[in-house]
């Protein structure tokens, strides 16, 4: 990109690279908040219920707007239990159902809401285990949960279904041991023991500047992320690319303008400017893994993480390709007529 860069100056084509590294912030815990006194919940909880049907009902405190939080936590109930997710009911957002939790906010979905449904999904699968045990006179540790179905863990024969063991927990205590509990929903919680988790990245933008108008084009853009544990890659990867474009708009189109009686002047979208698919450049992303240390699940926060990275990024690649004309962006968003200022002060 270097070498191509000083070429095309040649032909009065002005590029430039920019490149940011960033650490997120996340899934803030009650070691921060607490001490405040602040009423903010900054734990998250999950039940998981195993139906008569062999349907498994997830309960999660934290909620959805979009991100594919909630897809995530039926893949990690479900690799407990063994249930593919056409076998998942996932409900959130109701309190008079749910755990209270934190919900939605500072990239808590998997790093909290994910943790807690992995202990959920554990305590069941152990007690689901326990109660086919006893029907099936033998020990828990000698079966094994694979594709709905209650199997031998040595041979891998199967010897009952999810549906039966949940209707012998419900309907046929008679035919169980005498003092078995069947406890077929179980909850939760995941309260983290410090302050918030730490994210971090590095993102790289390529950009050219046309001189003559001050707009701005978006060749390229690399992100390369540190989420923890990604549990579901696609996900992940448009969580980071919708948090990209997010930050290109905020740096390059989006400015409420007022005249000087405080009328907004861009009131509606026709006015309003904002990132359109056409303008957007191809996201490259790519993974480094490294699991929390303080969660089974390993995951961190990645919901702002695009957002935080590509604003920096942007910022340095627009003013890498003005450098050589003496100037610099000040300002956001860079507008067109924000540009041609400060390359003519430049000259």
């Amino acid at each position: 990109l270097r070498a191509e860069q000083m070429a095309q100056r040649d032909n009065n084509v002005w590029r430039g690279v920019g490149v940011a590294t960033f650490v997120e912030a996340a899934a803030f815990g009650p070691v921060y908040y607490g001490p405040s006194g602040a009423r903010a919940s900054t734990q998250d909880g999950c039940t998981v219920k195993l139906e008569p049907s062999g349907v498994v009902r997830v309960m999660t405190s934290v909620t959805d707007q979009g991100q594919g939080t909630l897809t995530g936590i039926a893949q990690i109930v479900g690799d407990q239990l063994g249930v593919g997710m056409a076998d998942i009911d996932v409900t959130a957002g109701d309190s008079a159902t749910t755990p209270y939790g934190g919900g939605a906010w500072a990239s808590r979905g998997m790093a909290m809401g994910g943790e807690a449904a992995l202990q959920a999904g554990k305590a069941l699968k152990a007690n689901i285990l326990d109660l086919a045990a006893s029907v099936l006179q033998t020990t828990a540790d000698a079966l094994t949960l694979e594709d709905g179905e209650i199997r031998d863990a040595g041979t891998g024969e199967a010897r009952m279904d999810l549906a039966e063991v949940a209707k012998a927990g419900y309907f046929r205590q008679d035919t169980l041991p005498s003092g078995t509990q069947p406890e077929l929903m179980v909850t939760r919680h995941h309260v983290p023991d410090t302050p918030y988790y730490v994210a971090n990245g590095v993102q790289g933008a390529h950009v050219e500047v046309d001189i003559e108008t001050g707009f701005i084009k978006l060749l390229g853009w690399w992100v390369a992320d540190d989420c923890g544990r990604v549990v579901n890659p696609l996900m992940v990867d448009e969580q980071i690319r919708g948090g990209v474009i997010q930050g290109i708009g905020n740096t390059l189109y989006e400015h409420s303008q007022y005249d000087e009686t405080g009328q907004l002047l861009n009131a509606t979208l026709a006015d309003y400017l904002l990132p359109m698919a056409g303008e957007m450049p191809d996201i490259k992303i790519a993974h480094v893994e490294t699991p929390l240390t303080n969660t089974e699940l390993g995951a961190n926060g990645i919901g702002e993480s695009g957002t935080i990275g590509a604003i920096a990024a942007l910022w340095c690649a627009v003013n890498d390709a003005l450098r050589p004309l003496g100037a610099q962006v000040r300002k956001q968003p860079f507008a067109p007529e924000h540009v041609l200022e400060v390359i003519a002060a430049g000259k």
